[in-house]
């Protein structure tokens, strides 16, 4: 399964997705609450810092950014600095927002979160202000939509409604939207609004509801995963969709589809920071990977991944392609794999390249490789095999094995790749992964860098890393075997003295 996702998140390509829905400015106004006020029984905030995030389909339209997708936003905001808040953050991530009309008689959605700090301890939601208005929109305005609407779905390869019921998706023109792109063609997804009627989403492609929003539009609490299964085909048949995905916070996600019903679980369990933003993560990579061509299983377990890293951070956040495929891999691939994340990573980064044997790592391992990361941002390590550290150091070496030099390795922050090599020299795992910046330690500077003329000929660089003196494998296995000798031959003074006695 891992090999599979991992092909398909590096493969994603950047489809257009035609994304309508609620815009909203997400505010965060952080603070240290270190006292209660003497006029009420409630904390004082010192405000440290504000923070603007996009909120709603704000918020599906940065994910998508983050994923690689092309968007293009269809909705409704104020005449107000929210509302340019919003497009100035959206134009900076390469979005268009040339469908976003602007209107003078309803502000811009907002939802102002004070977060409060304790002696830096963790953050702690303390109140939300929305501000915001519900009301139907006019008639022109809903005419101007749908006409912006038939312009962009020509262009979309995938279209998405992300509904909060603030007034943008009203019945009749989501019923418009959802026949237009089942004319052209076009999947649409929905992430549904908190509602009993679902009747406005009937010939939509596949609808993702959360647990909650599940039960109330199938009327019925979805408690298991058979009651799951009874809901998602209720609103299958009931809707005429292709496929439904409803998720259920740490259990996963349960996918019905006319050829497959099933639970799809998480990847591993996790320490929940803050859910917000968890469902816009779910509909914009389900919508990017079905764009590409993906089938829908492949589509809920990206999202699981996606949403999972997610929940783990504070507010909405996105999720970067680079993110997913640490999640699904770790660290150490085949050079195969490697190549393939490297591919897409190195357009944008600087690939850092070392090699070595990494057996009983210590001080002098540690600092070489934190000067590795300050040359570049993706350290790749390549990790001679044990039969190659036999054939350089003799018999008796590695002292650990390749996997569990492999996962000292993986644990340190400096290091982000690793892949094994058996041959006794690097030069063409060098050649495989072409790095930016060639790192080996000053005492290469006699006997000459392998692999050095290969990575100049590129315009390359190959930095010589200064050395902690004294510190060394083979120093600290030779202390350590005279230690066990010394320890050996008291053992046996003493033994000869008691026999003595």
């Amino acid at each position: 399964m891992y090999d599979k996702l991992l092909k398909t998140v590096t493969n994603l390509g950047s489809p257009k997705i035609l994304l309508v829905g609620d815009f909203m400015l997400d505010v965060y106004t952080y603070g240290d609450a270190l006292r209660i006020s003497p006029e009420a029984p409630v904390p004082i905030l010192k405000v440290t810092e504000t923070e603007y995030r996009c909120g709603g389909a704000g918020s599906v339209a940065v994910d998508l950014a983050a994923l690689g997708a092309v968007p293009f936003c269809l909705g409704v905001i104020g005449k107000d600095n929210n509302g340019k808040k919003i497009k100035d953050k959206l134009i900076m991530l390469g979005v268009d927002v040339t469908g976003l009309l602007t209107v003078a008689d309803r502000p811009t959605i907002s939802k102002q979160r004070l977060i409060g700090l304790a002696q830096h301890r963790h953050r702690q939601q303390l109140i939300r202000i929305d501000e915001e208005s519900t009301e139907p929109l006019s008639d022109e305005l809903n005419e101007a939509i749908l006409q912006s609407y038939k312009e962009r779905l020509k262009k979309a390869d995938v279209v998405c409604l992300q509904d909060y019921n603030k007034g943008v998706l009203c019945p009749s023109l989501c019923r418009q939207m959802i026949q237009l792109a089942s004319k052209s063609n076009k999947k649409v997804l929905v992430d549904p609004c908190l509602t009993s009627d679902y009747s406005k989403y009937v010939g939509a492609t596949l609808v993702t509801p959360n647990r909650q929003e599940a039960s109330t539009a199938v009327g019925f609490d979805i408690e298991t995963t058979e009651m799951a299964a009874k809901a998602a085909k209720e609103l299958v048949d009931n809707l005429k969709l292709e496929a439904v995905v409803i998720t259920l916070d740490k259990e996963g996600a349960y996918l019905e589809t006319e050829n497959e019903s099933q639970l799809i679980h998480t990847t591993r369990p996790r320490s929940v920071y803050d859910v917000t933003g968890a469902g816009d993560m779910v509909l914009a990579t389900l919508a990017i990977t079905v764009a590409a061509g993906y089938d829908y299983k492949t589509a809920v377990q990206l999202s699981n991944i996606s949403a999972g890293i997610e929940v783990e951070k504070f507010g909405a956040t996105a999720v970067t392609i680079e993110e997913i495929i640490n999640e699904i891999s770790g660290k150490v691939h085949s050079i195969d794999f490697l190549l393939e994340q490297l591919r897409w990573q190195r357009k944008q980064k600087t690939i850092v390249f070392t090699n070595g044997c990494f057996d009983v790592v210590h001080r002098g391992h540690t600092e070489f490789l934190k000067f590795c990361k300050s040359q570049g941002d993706i350290v790749v390590v390549g990790l001679n095999s044990d039969s190659s550290v036999k054939a350089i150091k003799g018999p008796e070496r590695p002292i650990n094995n390749q996997h569990d030099r492999s996962a000292v390795l993986a644990a340190l922050e400096t290091v982000d790749y690793i892949t094994v090599f058996d041959e006794q020299e690097p030069l063409d795992l060098i050649k495989k992964v072409k790095p930016d910046i060639l790192v080996k330690g000053q005492d290469w500077a006699k006997r000459g860098v392998i692999g050095q003329e290969f990575v100049e000929s590129y315009g390359g660089k190959v930095v010589l890393a200064p050395l902690v003196e004294g510190k060394s494998s083979t120093k600290t296995i030779n202390k350590m075997k005279a230690l066990k000798d010394s320890h050996i031959a008291t053992r046996r003074q003493t033994g000869s003295s008691e026999r003595k006695s």
